[in-house]
């Protein structure tokens, strides 16, 4: 984590940098330890990356214990909702991990702290854009960022030793667990529209899975092939 912290302390500053550590400790002690996030590769990275810079337009709001908007009518979710589907992963250096839903690149700055080597995937191109350009600014290596329908997975580059969804499907896509490797987790919010499951698969061999939830959850819904259709359906 010494590169990550080095990095970000090292990034562009509008004097607010020790106000903003201050509420990255705060954020971790308060949200994520408490509430049982236990891994501390995790909560050294989460306490390493200004979350204020991506959430344009609601700075002030960053380290709050909520979900914010950001553009095209996203979201980003709440820093425990990160932490825990991030610790939930449980991802080594080196591996290789697929993100369904870039947004802001929030998760896949995290991802990369932990030293994953991410694919993100977003369909909408300015956010896509959004976060590239954050990304390289801030001096984030080892993520790819693409614009298409995420839902059916990247089977190309496939097997994922993680894939890490943050939008909700209506049942599991079996396109994205059929892309695990073995050993390799899946996690996904699965269920209505208004309520779902955090829900985790984990690889235990060639065509053998386990699967279980981790609680309920509320996310944006995912738009595509193997999530909802553009209209609701």
């Amino acid at each position: 984590m010494r590169w990550l912290r080095n990095r970000w302390r090292d990034a562009p500053d509008d004097g607010g940098a020790d106000a903003s550590e201050r509420q990255r400790r705060s954020m971790v002690r308060d949200q994520l330890e408490r509430r049982g996030v236990r891994d501390e590769r995790v909560l050294e990275c989460m306490a390493s990356v200004r979350r204020e810079l991506f959430v344009p337009g609601a700075a002030a709001f960053a380290y709050d214990d909520r979900a914010l908007p950001i553009e095209a009518g996203q979201t980003i979710s709440q820093p425990y909702i990160v932490a825990r589907m991030t610790e939930l992963l449980a991802i080594d250096d080196g591996d290789r991990v697929l993100e369904i839903g870039t947004g802001s690149g929030y998760q896949a700055a995290i991802l990369a702290g932990l030293g994953a080597r991410v694919l993100t995937i977003e369909r909408h191109a300015e956010l896509a854009a959004g976060a590239t350009e954050r990304l390289e600014r801030l001096g984030v290596t080892g993520v790819e960022i693409r614009v298409g329908d995420g839902s059916v997975g990247a089977p190309e580059g496939a097997p994922w030793d993680g894939i890490i969804v943050t939008a909700a499907a209506p049942t599991l896509p079996e396109a994205l667990r059929d892309q695990l490797a073995v050993g390799g987790r899946l996690v996904i919010p699965v269920g209505p529209k208004y309520q779902q499951d955090l829900v985790v698969v984990e690889r235990r061999g060639e065509r053998s899975w386990a699967q279980w939830s981790d609680g309920p959850v509320v996310f944006v819904p995912l738009v595509g092939e193997g999530g909802w259709q553009e209209g609701g359906r």
